[in-house]
């Protein structure tokens, strides 16, 4: 057991991934000698070579298409998009061509992409360069989507994202690369839970939140604050966002009888509304109240000096489970609440 931050927890990770398969082969934008931006594949070129580590140029779409032509050939690339924002223009290899061709061609043919794209605000980043874009990915079938929360996750599910067969999108909380935990460098992927389980990282009994990548810290925050008010907060790290392990959730909401979701990505068809919805219908006869959404707002996402009122924080989550015991709550009185 050694503590490192999340990065470190991811580099350690791929290096494991190519030491154990030669057909693991990194691909990005200055991925190479400067080790990424975040420097998350630092050192990587030096140990494993530029034709295992490759500098590509700047040009997304050409990136994924050159991934797909990889994985045909029997490669297991691993591309990093260099921030959540420049995806966009790889959308119709991600959507059209990564998520369907094992679909279509019956299994035949295997596309063992691991897309590792950055995520989230919190950095103060310019414009593009702090996104959400998780609901796109999550919406289209095919594309395996999850998002670690801690070293440990990280460092464990980046391996299963590569072992697997399925393609990944492989979402990384920008704003934890320097947060610190302890990883067991031993423990196998999977052997606790897979890349597909939700976890409880927290056991509570009043109340159900939910939340996953970089709003797990908040929420962990937010359930030690409530105790303080006496007020019992389960945890659930999602984890899987494609497809969602419903296990967990369900098995908290029938003992709390309140959820409260929350995440960093805009409310409307946010992903918020679908696990809303889904337990909803799960769990209707057990519910105590409505369930409760926590998120950014429906606005293109703010400059970095105004950032931080967009993201959940705290005293929001805080709210949002007040909102879903029925006590006083910044919407009290008005017609929202109604």
């Amino acid at each position: 057991m050694s503590a490192m931050t999340f990065g470190k927890a991811i580099n350690t990770g791929l290096r494991r991934a190519m030491e154990q398969d030669p057909k693991v082969v990194l691909m990005g934008e200055d991925i190479g000698r400067l080790g990424g931006v975040f420097r998350i594949t630092d050192g990587l070129q030096k140990d494993f070579g530029p034709h295992r580590v490759i500098d590509t140029p700047l040009a997304e779409s050409g990136i994924m298409g050159t991934a797909i032509g990889m994985a045909y050939r029997g490669y297991r690339p691993v591309v990093e998009i260099q921030f959540d924002g420049f995806v966009y223009p790889a959308f119709d290899q991600i959507v059209a061509q990564m998520a369907k061709l094992h679909y279509r061609t019956r299994g035949m043919v295997k596309v063992p992409i691991t897309l590792r794209l950055p995520f989230g605000g919190g950095i103060g980043s310019p414009e593009h360069h702090s996104e959400s874009p998780e609901a796109y990915f999550a919406h289209t079938a095919g594309l395996r989507v999850v998002a670690p929360s801690n070293p440990q996750d990280a460092f464990t599910m980046i391996q299963e994202a590569i072992a697997s067969d399925d393609p990944v999108v492989f979402l990384e909380p920008k704003r934890r690369y320097h947060d610190k935990g302890d990883v067991d460098e031993s423990l196998a992927p999977g052997a606790a839970l897979d890349m597909g389980s939700a976890r409880v990282a927290v056991e509570g009994s009043d109340v159900t939140l939910v939340a996953y990548g970089p709003m797990v810290k908040t929420c962990l925050d937010a359930a030690v604050a409530a105790s303080d008010e006496g007020v019992s907060v389960e945890v659930i790290d999602l984890r899987s966002l494609s497809p969602v392990d419903y296990g967990p959730l369900v098995g908290s909401v029938k003992k709390t009888g309140r959820l409260v979701v929350a995440h960093e990505a805009s409310r409307t068809l946010g992903l918020g509304a679908e696990l809303a919805a889904e337990i909803t219908e799960r769990c209707f006869y057990h519910l105590e109240h409505a369930p409760v959404r926590v998120t950014g707002f429906d606005v293109p996402y703010p400059p970095s000096k105004l950032e931080f009122h967009h993201l959940p924080d705290l005293d929001r989550i805080l709210d949002g489970v007040d909102r879903a015991l029925g006590r006083t709550n910044s919407l009290s009185g008005t017609e929202e609440e109604a």
